[in-house]
């Protein structure tokens, strides 16, 4: 299956108690594009960049065989950039800077070869641009998959809402998923979520691991311990990625294989983490992904005798 990815190609400047960086190639959709190749899932990218976007970072997806007709370059604008500085726990950040530049006005364009997309990821953007992207698709999706944040809620909610309910999974992390369902227990949460549109809520909580819920089912996933941990700047894009590119490898979206792709997620995410901004990813082969999911089956694979 085809998976159309729509959201930010951008530029990240991060600081951690392990270092910084300059300027590095960040964004949403360049996680969630890399880690559909390495899947060797056929992927395409809708954003915008501006003039000043390196060719050979466009030439990196090309070589990746991701679809990059769907980005836009406007030579005279300069593209999106975030720059952020971690706490000592890495779970919190403060925000440095935020220059929205040519994704303020962004306007998805579709290319005709992704209009038969059966996959689609609605990365974090403005809700009224997400329902554009519904909008402008010949048809609509055979599974819509919606991130978003605690932004959207506080400014826009009456969209973000109209969007979650053309939804059929929605990614937050525990506390947006409070902020949203006015619950604090995250089945609560889950469950009045679940009415609000979406089939299966997805609940990310970071180190922590995630949660995915469906009617009255519960899967839990733990965040594989890792010796080295430098930047999670994309790891939560990095895990939408590996879910949503599995679920396109299989063609099915049941609970069972949804489980399944929630490991998936995780496990490619848990390669973010190791270095600065999309270093690690980027050297990641299919190899790698299987080694670091027998990883996953050996923590989480026990038998307990009862007598």
């Amino acid at each position: 299956m085809k998976l159309l990815v729509v959201g930010s190609v951008a530029f990240d400047a991060i600081e951690t108690p392990f270092g910084k960086t300059d300027k590095i190639l960040g964004g949403a959709a360049t996680y969630i594009g890399i880690t559909s190749s390495i899947l060797g899932v056929k992927s395409g990218i809708v954003s915008v960049v501006g003039g000043d976007f390196p060719q050979e970072h466009l030439d990196m997806f090309s070589n990746r065989d991701i679809n990059i007709e769907g980005i836009e370059i406007i030579k005279e604008g300069k593209t999106f950039f975030w720059s952020g500085k971690y706490h000592n726990d890495l779970n919190t950040r403060d925000t440095l800077a935020t220059e929205v530049n040519v994704l303020e006005n962004f306007d998805p364009k579709i290319p005709d070869s992704m209009q038969d997309a059966e996959i689609l990821l609605l990365g974090n953007l403005h809700p009224g641009v997400q329902l554009s992207v519904l909008e402008k698709m010949n048809n609509r999706p055979k599974l819509v998959i919606l991130d978003t944040m605690n932004f959207w809620m506080d400014c826009a909610l009456d969209t973000l809402m109209d969007m979650i309910a053309k939804t059929d999974v929605i990614t937050i992390n525990d506390e947006e998923a409070r902020q949203l369902s006015g619950e604090y227990s995250l089945v609560k949460a889950a469950k009045k979520i679940h009415t609000m549109g979406p089939d299966y809520v997805i609940i990310k909580k970071g180190e922590h691991g995630a949660l995915l819920f469906h009617d009255n089912k519960v899967f839990a996933i733990p965040a594989l311990p890792l010796e080295d941990v430098f930047d999670p700047t994309g790891a939560g894009d990095t895990f939408a990625g590996g879910f949503a590119a599995y679920l396109a490898k299989k063609g099915k979206f049941d609970f069972e294989t949804m489980k399944s792709a929630l490991i998936v997620g995780s496990a490619m995410a848990s390669f973010t983490v190791e270095k600065f901004g999309t270093e690690r990813i980027e050297e990641v082969n299919e190899s790698d992904m299987f080694s670091r999911l027998r990883q996953f089956k050996e923590l989480t694979t026990f038998d307990v005798e009862l007598q």
